[in-house]
């Protein structure tokens, strides 16, 4: 019988090793509301197990972690552990389809035009990321956001400024579309406008800026995750026809 040994091999990654065969690997990184994320991928229980009871004994909790609501056996893992669930994200297919979604003809607000992807300039999209964040977390939370799951190298949110279309008004940035070109199904990570520049279709026309030339190379939908108790979002994405294929949850052990 092989006996799994667990390894601690960078501050936040963790090891299960078989005659020296990694057999499992965990790891743990924070977001920037603070909140500590896990992961743990593994080839059987035993590994899975060691690992998660090495990890919760070495970090500081609260501890996350985001799983299919599907997958009936991963979530009882973590449940055994003491998690429990905190909040649903639902997982959306977007049509690019302009006939579909209705925003062939949508247009932006007068005084308002739409930079595409990769036209911004950095320090005022940071700016703009910055003062949503902060809106956000002043309103519902950043927490109640959907989970994101990249590690920062810095205290920079906007990493890659050729991922964001940008709404610019009156010389600022007042709304962002930020999309992860994944082959054959990009996935939208974020649609967010200045609190007092929302309700006046900015976001329909960041939709419609990114999604249009998408469809036209050959892309039939997008992915996005929405939180639950986003109403405004879910009500946006579900008038564009948006169909729900799944759900996660995000499990916490205080």
């Amino acid at each position: 019988m092989k006996t799994t040994v667990i390894k601690r091999v960078a501050d936040r990654q963790w090891h299960a090793l078989e005659d020296d065969q990694v057999v499992g690997s965990g790891e743990a990184w924070p977001r920037h509301d603070g909140r500590l994320f896990l992961s743990i991928d593994s080839w059987h229980d035993t590994a899975f197990g060691l690992l998660a009871d090495a990890m919760l004994a070495d970090l500081p909790r609260p501890l996350h972690t985001m799983v299919d609501e599907a997958d009936v056996d991963l979530r009882s893992r973590w449940e055994r552990l003491g998690f429990t669930a905190r909040r649903r994200e639902w997982v959306c297919f977007l049509p690019t389809d302009p006939r579909v979604t209705g925003l062939g003809a949508a247009q932006p607000p007068s005084g308002v035009t739409i930079l595409p992807l990769g036209a911004s300039e950095k320090d005022p999209l940071r700016a703009l990321d910055r003062a949503i964040r902060d809106e956000v977390e002043a309103a519902v939370g950043w927490q109640e956001m959907p989970a994101e799951v990249l590690p920062r190298l810095d205290d920079a949110t906007v990493v890659d400024p050729t991922k964001y279309a940008v709404a610019a008004e009156s010389g600022r940035y007042v709304g962002l579309l930020r999309v992860a070109p994944v082959p054959r199904q990009p996935r939208i990570g974020l649609v967010a406008v200045r609190a007092d520049r929302q309700r006046r279709g900015i976001a329909r026309a960041l939709l419609a800026e990114v999604l249009g030339p998408l469809h036209r190379s050959g892309i039939r939908t997008v992915s996005a995750e929405v939180g639950e108790r986003n109403r405004a979002a879910t009500a946006l994405f579900d008038t564009l026809g948006a169909e729900r294929a799944g759900s996660n949850l995000e499990v916490v052990l205080h």
